[in-house]
């Protein structure tokens, strides 16, 4: 017989064992399957603050700092500790309306109701400082310190670029990006993003029920300190910069102005240009629309982007190629003959030399022809097509036709010309010379940039080579970023062919009726070419590219200023200011200064 005192004590004994099965079971599901209740403990008494480390400072050739970090508070919620509380006043003190507040809460909401969001980014100091006293009464509302950028000069906006947050794209693609991070965006922010981005760091807080610091966490042994992003010392001289700008208000078009024997960008203007300042902090976004929808296009950056006719600084290199080839010299002379091709009245030209200081135009269409149908083959097409891909691998050496890979991102090729371009326009063997003579002047199926154009002045000057053309000299004053920074590239022309066509830009500023008398600077020997390239949307564009001095040359420059008609009469004088300030730090021509100042050519409308 069962005793049943001892079956009902098994039947306690098993009831207390499945009850602590339960609890065992239950805790191992809310601490190591379902982590919500853990968290939400932890950040009842414990804060996790992302340490955002400082971008690196910019600076310009001379040390003088033109991008700095200035401080800034991200509003973090938590919306699971979010209590009753006066909604109103909060909103208020941050300055943004209740259904701001609703919709950044749901967004966080959505997140995650333990893991903390960001609720509203880069409250200035000043607002901050109205928050702060009050912070207590909004539990799960707390600030993260972090910085934007400052511009104590504002200039060079399209080189600097600006930073914005992280979508949901880059966040997939880099994981070192978080939700609420910040990036470059375009310009140097971005090309050296990774540099300039440090190491993001995390200090642990122990806070109160009223969401009150208490301090940190065992004493900091398990933070990790922030790592600030690295300096650039870019190759810009922010003074001669601002002054370029300065003479491009009221006009479209572009300066950029090298260093011939290092390849550094010593100015890298696009008009119209904005204040870097206007894409800081949270008016950022407005801001940033009313730019992007301006019909000028003031985001649009022209120098690296914008692709022109060179117009007759094309020549140079196409009486460079032909005397390298060896169907003219220098002492070349023919006729000015303008039943192919118009020309301005000049004196006799009687080599290249003279075709250069009055730019030519039929001299430079002869030379081309003689360069493009060299008799090679008895049918005129064929023989254009064999001179034109020969005359296309001499041209590319000049950097026309790719990208010159400056440290920014974007960038345009340019168009040359080639073999393929006019087989797909005319079909195969149906052109020749006389399809494409224009191109000799710089006009027809050509295009290059104003950084390309620059590119060409600096060739000039040193005769044949050049280095890539960069906006950085080194990265926390050791690193150099790119070995084609500091690597000569040499064209395909030698260097005694440059002479005559030195002496012929010489001659253009400083000879009697020279077509670029107007930049002529007492004392420097400038040597420039004009341009004037025809434009079917209105008045022609202006350009002029020009080094100084002619020894010893320390900077080209080229200028392309849409619109403004003859290259002589705008485009000239505004490279020789930029001159005459970079090599002097003064200006002694105070009347042409105001004139170029006074001068307004965006009256049409931008194309």
């Amino acid at each position: 017989m069962r005793d049943p005192q001892k079956n009902r004590k098994r039947q306690i004994i098993a009831m207390i064992v499945v009850v602590f099965l339960i609890f065992v079971a239950r805790l191992f599901y809310l601490q190591i399957v379902n982590t919500d209740f853990g968290r939400a403990a932890d950040n009842n008494s414990l804060r996790n603050v992302v340490q955002h480390p400082a971008r690196g400072l910019i600076f310009d050739r001379n040390g003088v700092l033109i991008v700095h970090n200035v401080a800034v508070y991200d509003l973090m919620v938590v919306p699971g500790q979010v209590r009753a509380m006066d909604t109103l006043k909060f909103c208020n003190l941050i300055g943004i309306t209740i259904e701001d507040f609703r919709r950044n809460l749901q967004r966080a909401r959505r997140h995650s109701r333990f893991v903390p969001s960001l609720f509203e980014p880069q409250l200035s100091a000043e607002t901050f400082g109205k928050l702060q006293e009050h912070l207590f009464r909004f539990p799960g509302f707390y600030a993260v310190p972090r910085t934007v950028r400052g511009y104590p000069i504002p200039a060079a906006a399209h080189v600097l670029g600006y930073i914005g947050e992280v979508d949901n794209r880059i966040i997939e693609n880099d994981p070192y990006y978080r939700m609420g991070d910040y990036i470059g965006k375009s310009g140097l922010e971005l090309f050296y993003e990774r540099y300039l981005r440090g190491e993001r760091g995390n200090r642990i807080f122990l806070v109160d029920v009223h969401n009150r610091v208490q301090g940190s966490f065992r004493d900091g042994a398990h933070d990790v300190p922030s790592v600030p992003g690295l300096s650039l010392q870019t190759t810009l001289d922010i003074e001669v910069q601002k002054f370029a700008e300065q003479l491009m208000q009221n006009k479209r078009g572009a300066i950029v102005a090298i260093e011939p024997a290092t390849g550094e960008v010593l100015v890298f203007v696009s008009s119209p240009a904005y204040d870097p300042n206007l894409l800081v902090g949270r008016p950022r976004s407005v801001n940033f629309r009313r730019l992007q929808n301006d019909p000028q296009r003031p985001l649009f950056n022209r120098a690296l982007q914008a692709e022109y006719p060179p117009g007759s600084h094309f020549k140079i290199p196409i009486g460079l190629i032909a005397m390298q080839q060896g169907v003219i010299n220098e002492n070349t002379s023919f006729p000015c003959d303008q039943s192919q091709v118009g020309c301005r009245p000049h004196r006799t030209v009687h080599n290249m030399r003279d075709a250069q200081a009055v730019s030519c135009n039929p001299y430079f269409v002869a030379a081309f022809r003689r360069t493009i149908q060299q008799g090679e083959h008895r049918n005129p097409f064929i023989d254009s097509r064999i001179g034109l891909e020969r005359w296309n691998e001499y041209i590319r050496s000049f950097g026309f036709g790719e990208h010159l890979r400056i440290d920014l991102p974007g960038g345009r090729r340019g168009l040359i010309p080639t073999v393929a371009l006019y087989d797909r326009m005319h079909g195969e063997n149906r052109w020749a010379f006389s399809t494409f003579r224009s191109v000799s002047i710089g006009q027809g199926e050509v295009g290059i940039t104003p950084l390309q154009m620059a590119n060409l002045a600096a060739i000039t000057a040193n005769r044949g080579w050049f280095i890539t053309p960069h906006l950085v000299r080194t990265i926390s004053d050791t690193i150099i970023p790119d070995r084609d920074f500091i690597t000569r590239r040499y064209t395909m022309v030698d260097p005694e062919h440059f002479d005559a066509i030195n002496w012929g830009m010489y001659d253009a500023v400083h000879a009697a009726g020279g077509t670029a008398w107007r930049a002529r600077i007492s004392g420097i020997s400038v040597v420039g070419k004009t341009g004037t390239v025809q434009n079917p949307h209105g008045e022609n564009h202006a350009t002029f590219i020009a080094f100084a001095p002619f020894d010893e040359p320390k900077i080209a420059v080229a200028v392309f200023v849409e619109n403004a008609g003859f290259g002589g009469a705008w485009a000239a004088p505004i490279a020789s200011l930029v001159i005459e300030k970079y090599l002097t730090r003064e200006i002694r021509r105070p009347h042409e200064l105001r004139r170029v100042m006074d001068a307004n050519f965006m009256t049409t409308a931008a194309h």
